[in-house]
């Protein structure tokens, strides 16, 4: 295998899917977790073909965008079969990718390798801190969500429609997901990464509750 001509060919085939794409979930989300994952795999001494791939591919079918809330990986499968990646990567690559999703914490997205926990923790760290909040209210105004709603409390999911479907508001997103995360690295590096961009996120809300209530002191 060319691992160079591979990685060159996977960034062309997910910037053809996922450009211009409207949620937070697009091409430069994808190229900003391959290069944190990247760096994570160089500290953690993980296996970086194998994390490059799955962290540039990971967003391609998500679960948020299919009708039965599954991820699927049937066109990444083609697409690494029709590039020459062996059958043992792709199908390392594809555990990953089905598994890595939060889901709403309401299924088990344990990673059973360094690679997945690696690239599990670049997916998460680029939903915090300033990116992360970006990407939260760009995600709920694709979706038609207010910014805030002060009657609707922040919800404890049962199952994956009650993710999609239940009426709700982006700041909610910050307190059944987002703060959440940096207790849920897999690794140190991540753990490292995660501490800056969560006390971002904790500054936010503060100023964000202050202009909201008109709080002037």
């Amino acid at each position: 295998m060319n691992k160079n001509k591979i990685l060159n060919e996977t960034k062309e085939f997910v910037k053809s899917k996922l450009i211009g794409e409207g949620s937070g979930h697009d091409y430069y989300h994808a190229l900003r977790v391959y290069k944190t994952a990247s760096y994570i795999a160089e500290k953690e001494g993980a296996d970086t073909f194998i994390v490059s791939l799955a962290a540039l591919l990971h967003d391609i079918d998500d679960w948020k965008f299919s009708l039965n809330n599954e991820t699927t990986t049937s066109r990444i499968e083609d697409f690494m079969n029709s590039i020459g990646v062996s059958k043992d990567i792709i199908e390392i690559i594809c555990y990953i990718i089905k598994t890595i999703s939060f889901k709403g914490g309401v299924v088990d997205s344990t990673q059973h390798t360094i690679e997945g926990m690696i690239v599990q923790d670049a997916d998460r760290l680029d939903a915090i801190g300033a990116i992360g909040i970006a990407r939260t209210f760009t995600y709920g105004g694709s979706k038609k969500q207010v910014i805030y709603d002060p009657h609707i409390s922040p919800k404890t999911f049962t199952t994956l429609n009650q993710v999609k479907t239940e009426e709700n508001h982006t700041i909610n997103h910050f307190y059944e997901k987002l703060l959440k995360l940096k207790y849920l690295m897999n690794t140190n590096t991540g753990r490292i990464l995660a501490e800056k961009r969560h006390k971002y996120m904790e500054d936010f809300l503060e100023e964000f509750y202050n202009e909201w209530n008109c709080t002037f002191a």
